[in-house]
């Protein structure tokens, strides 16, 4: 009989469990109102302080929203005329809009037409807007500007893009994504689930932990938004990692219990060695994982900062769901876990160990181990050579897919117009006197447009092309735009670049020549590109430090757990060669453009996203600790009772290789269904982990670790001599070829 108190105490964790789950769904409840789009440069960087001076002090930089004006006619027609007039002066009027600027001139200013702000063919005009306030608030009023003013306006048709409506566009296109990855996901993750658990009643354990688990994160990132920003693709992305952590940590405790009540042992006992061995294994999983989670810290994105909170947040609670929940949970149900078997009739007989296919396949690599690590680092390194061929930039409306209408909108803005108003690089010189020291400023001004890349650079002394004045335009960032170049809060100077896409490499090296120009006073310089350069220095400055931090804190719970110096070495460097041939792929694939029906309705853009390699880094490392994990903990197992390290290996992918490449696979499935979104971002990501996975469990795990392993011999097991009593005892030790 099971212990009255055992059962009371069993009882007495589930209430808890579900009376915290409601309490966290309950606090969760309005966290999708409360997340951002932004986050992708450090708050404190060169680049935001001059656009937030530039917006404040001048009442300029770049829109928050661009107007598309269409006509059948021509737009200098009067009635087109009248008709822009009119939208330029309800934008106005509007108590959020900063400012507004468009061709026409609005009857409380001078000058003519700005003829930037004008197609070639007359047949479009734009115009721009800001807004004031933070970010939800901006989003929000250029929501409601889409909403009441695109269409048709008297003879004009308006269609919108900018800043606000492509980031509104990114959110819907990621949440349709995600909802699409739902409905196909959710059936076939339960068929695996079925039939990797073997019963109904297995297969719905780590449904409960996942939700628990993703619940409770949804609550933390909410209690979270009161002292920080958090980015919607925290919640994004820690709802996958969640449920696919508490499949691997199920899986692993389930597994073991069930193996445990086959051996004869009674469900409470079999509850106490689960916890004690598997138990043992997802403590130090979650530890590895959380730890490469946490490295995101580092970072100075708040982007990357909400993801590492949110993501260390459902290790945890994937962790504690499986430690404390799921352990009470088998102990009531015992035996019945194996109920509702719907495959059962569909399953081959269990066979001996020696018989399965990991082990065959581990005595195959046994004999073989030079060629299959040959054969393997061969297709590793070739899939990681595109690394060399790097692009970093950052996306932008060229990512949408084509059929996106603010996608059409930007194309035809940027095909259409010369202009390169929302493009240009902006150069602030705070309280410097323009009218006292024009003689300063127009030296500068003429260094600045000699830089390679640099196209043109407007201020308040006149137009500079290549060293030389111009003539003083009549464009919209002097007659048009508010506040002009000079003023009480200093003076500050535009520069258009020669090239189509400032967010590449060709925005970086514009940007660092800009700044590295001698100037008559301290200066910030601003604009798209700016905010790339940016955030690629904080990301590669505080890369190596991420990257130590992650081999440090693994390489020391790997170290405690397995008792083997050469071990968590090894592992360390084959997880770092995975991740490089995975990000290889990705950069032929999503740069290049190589296998391009991967990517459907978007194009390959050219660049690699400077974000996204680092928050792929964190991620898939985890995972695939968690994997090795699973391996190294019946593999050590095996080598304590004695066995060899040949025959530990083998028997040790016997019993964990069904374990991890089931996890493998139910990851691989959720993240390939959110490979289907038509955002390129997810599409990324979704590619990205779903290769990382494949590529450890198959490649890494069932290949090259076995093979490493056979060739490093009883050095797998060396530990320094003063703890070399608590280290394994398999006879491998005295005697092992």
């Amino acid at each position: 009989m099971r212990p009255p108190t055992a059962a009371r105490a069993a009882r007495i964790v589930l209430f808890l469990a579900c009376l915290a789950g409601i309490l966290a769904a309950f606090t969760a409840r309005d966290l999708n109102g409360r997340l951002t789009q932004g986050g992708w440069t450090p708050s404190a960087a060169e680049s935001v302080r001059a656009d937030a001076l530039l917006a404040e002090r001048f009442q300029a930089g770049s829109p928050d929203l661009v107007l598309l004006a269409t006509s059948r006619g021509s737009v200098d027609a009067p009635e087109a005329v009248r008709a822009g007039r009119d939208v330029m002066a309800r934008l106005a009027s509007e108590p959020r809009t900063a400012w507004v600027r468009g061709y026409w001139p609005t009857d409380d200013r001078r000058g003519a037409a700005s003829p930037e702000l004008r197609s070639a063919d007359g047949h479009q005009a734009a115009v721009l807007v800001r807004f004031r306030g933070e970010e939800r608030t901006v989003r929000a009023a250029a929501r409601a500007a889409v909403d009441r003013f695109t269409g048709p306006n008297g003879p004009l048709r308006l269609a919108a893009s900018g800043e606000s409506p492509v980031r509104d566009e990114t959110e819907r296109l990621g949440t349709d994504g995600l909802r699409l990855a739902e409905l196909i996901a959710v059936p076939l993750v339960l068929v695996l689930l079925l039939w990797t658990f073997g019963s109904l009643t297995a297969a719905l354990l780590p449904v409960v932990i996942g939700c628990l688990a993703v619940i409770c994160t949804m609550a933390f990132l909410r209690l979270l938004t009161e002292a920080t920003t958090v980015s919607v693709f925290a919640l994004n992305i820690t709802t996958a990692l969640g449920f696919g952590l508490a499949v691997d940590f199920s899986l692993l405790m389930v597994s073991r219990f069930r193996e445990e009540l086959h051996s004869g042992v009674a469900p409470a006992d079999a509850v106490r060695r689960t916890c004690r061995t598997a138990g043992g294994a997802v403590a130090c999983s979650a530890a590895v994982v959380a730890g490469s989670m946490g490295a995101l810290l580092v970072f100075p994105l708040p982007l990357l900062r909400s993801i590492a909170y949110g993501a260390a947040a459902v290790v945890l609670f994937s962790a504690g769901g499986a430690l404390l929940v799921l352990p009470a949970l088998l102990f009531l149900l015992g035996g019945a876990v194996n109920r509702f078997d719907v495959f059962a009739r569909l399953r081959r007989p269990p066979v001996p160990l020696s018989a399965g296919a990991w082990y065959r396949l581990a005595q195959w690599v046994n004999r073989n181990p030079l060629r299959v690590t040959a054969g393997t680092l061969i297709l590793l390194l070739a899939m990681a050579f595109p690394l060399t061929q790097t692009r970093f930039g950052m996306y932008d409306d060229r990512s949408l897919p084509r059929s996106s209408p603010v996608a059409r909108t930007s194309h035809e803005l940027r095909e259409k117009f010369t202009s390169q108003a929302v493009d240009a690089a902006v150069v602030v010189l705070p309280a410097f006197d323009a009218g006292r020291s024009g003689e300063a400023l127009d030296a500068y001004a003429r260094r600045l447009s000699l830089v390679p890349g640099a196209r043109r650079v407007t201020t308040a002394t006149g137009l500079y092309v290549q060293g030389r004045r111009l003539p003083a335009p009549t464009g919209p960032r002097d007659a048009n735009a508010p506040g002009g170049f000079t003023g009480p809060a200093g003076t500050w100077m535009s520069v258009d670049p020669a090239f189509d896409v400032p967010l590449s490499p060709a925005g970086i090296r514009l940007t660092e020549r800009l700044r590295a120009v001698e100037a008559p006073a301290p200066v910030l310089v601003g604009g798209q590109a700016a905010r790339l350069t940016d955030t690629h220095h904080s990301l590669a400055g505080r890369l190596p430090s991420v990257l130590l931090l992650i081999a440090v804190t693994t390489f020391l719970f790997l170290l405690a757990y397995t008792r083997s110096v050469l071990v968590p070495l090894k592992a360390l460097l084959l997880n770092g060669l995975g991740l490089c041939a995975t990000f290889g792929f990705l950069v032929a694939v999503f740069q290049q453009g190589h296998l391009s029906f991967l990517l459907g309705d978007v194009t390959a853009t050219g660049i690699t996203d400077v974000v996204v390699p680092s928050l792929l880094l964190c991620v898939a490392f985890g995972l695939s600790m968690d994997y090795e994990v699973f391996l190294l903990s019946r593999i050590v197992e095996e080598h304590r009772r004695g066995a060899a390290t040949p025959d530990a290996v083998a028997l040790g992918l016997q019993r964990a290789g069904r374990l991890f490449t089931s996890a493998a696979l139910i990851f691989a499935t959720v993240m390939a269904c959110l490979a289907l979104s038509s955002l390129i971002l997810l599409k990324l990501i979704g590619v990205g982990l779903v290769l990382a996975v494949l590529l450890d469990c198959t490649v890494i795990r069932a290949l090259l670790v076995p093979a490493l392993m056979r060739l490093m011999g009883r050095a797998n097991w060396w530990f320094p001599w003063p703890w070399r009593r608590s280290a394994p005892a398999g006879r491998d030790i005295v005697a092992d070829g």
